[in-house]
């Protein structure tokens, strides 16, 4: 069996820790000894409520979260305390996308400068020419007018800039992206849309992905595998169809329970693209 390309052992982060301090006053553990590992081209999902601790072990899988406690190793290699210095050159091939595009898009920039310049930085392109050409290409693959690239971000819709997020996360061909709760915030014919856009992206770039949500129809419809998440630990793990055919933890079966569903329905996804298709070819 090949290495997973990422691995985290016993992972703990405590906030408001002190170096220098010998009290653990004011101290917050975020999470509990957490033990995950990603797949290469493998999806696997997050779930818990809110304060479960799910989008603090996302970044941390990331290094944008330093770890209290426990191992991350990346590709083969240990990461955990890595210096910013030797982990930049990693940062390619270690994307995120975030749940408010707009936190993360740079408002005084245009759509075009905010997905070309991250290519001649990393020098995924040769020149702006080529830049270009790789943007104008996963417009069209994202679904996005080229008239977008000269706006800015605060000019798109929400569907709009979430795009763009997905599209400067591929644009940049990484091994590894994390999605953070980044439907939460669409409506449904939306949300659909996107996720069929992700589900065709990792299977065409082979990438793997973390997908954090507090929502189990979402994490079924796009993930292999998931972990289940309650105050800083899992409680429980394993392939998204067996989980939801036999949970065995009290509060996973609770999650499944709250989906607001008379029953599971694998289906909608598709038949939300569907709808957001017909609505298109209405108003064309």
């Amino acid at each position: 069996m090949s290495e997973p390309l990422i691995s985290a052992t016993g992972i703990e982060v405590v906030y408001g820790r002190h170096r220098r301090s010998q009290s653990n006053a004011g101290e917050h553990k975020v999470l509990h000894g957490i033990d995950i590992y990603i797949d290469r081209h493998e999806t696997v999902g997050i779930v818990g409520e809110s304060g479960s601790g799910k989008s603090t072990l996302g970044r941390a899988l990331l290094r944008l979260t330093e770890v209290t406690e426990g191992s991350i190793s990346f590709d083969g290699t240990d990461i955990t305390h890595m210096p910013e210095r030797q982990i930049r050159p990693m940062r390619r091939r270690m994307q995120m996308i975030f749940q408010d595009p707009m936190s993360s898009l740079n408002p005084r920039r245009s759509i075009r400068q905010i997905l070309t310049e991250p290519l001649l930085f990393h020098l995924v392109a040769k020149n702006s020419a080529d830049a270009e050409r790789r943007v104008r290409f996963f417009f069209d693959r994202v679904g996005l007018p080229i008239s977008c690239l000269d706006r800015s971000p605060q000019e798109l819709s929400g569907g709009q800039r979430q795009r763009v997020g997905i599209a400067r996360a591929a644009l940049l061909e990484p091994d590894f992206v994390l999605a953070d709760e980044i439907v939460s915030g669409l409506d449904v014919s939306t949300q659909a849309q996107t996720l069929n856009l992700l589900k065709s992206l990792t299977r065409e770039m082979g990438l793997a992905m973390a997908f954090i949500s507090h929502d189990l129809s979402v994490i079924r419809s796009v993930c292999d595998r998931v972990y289940v998440m309650r105050h800083g630990l899992v409680v429980e793990h394993g392939r998204c169809d067996d989980i939801f055919a036999n949970p065995t933890d009290p509060y996973t079966k609770l999650l499944i329970d709250a989906i607001p569903l008379p029953r599971i329905d694998p289906g909608w996804l598709d038949r939300g693209a569907t709808e957001v298709t017909n609505e298109a070819a209405l108003t064309n």
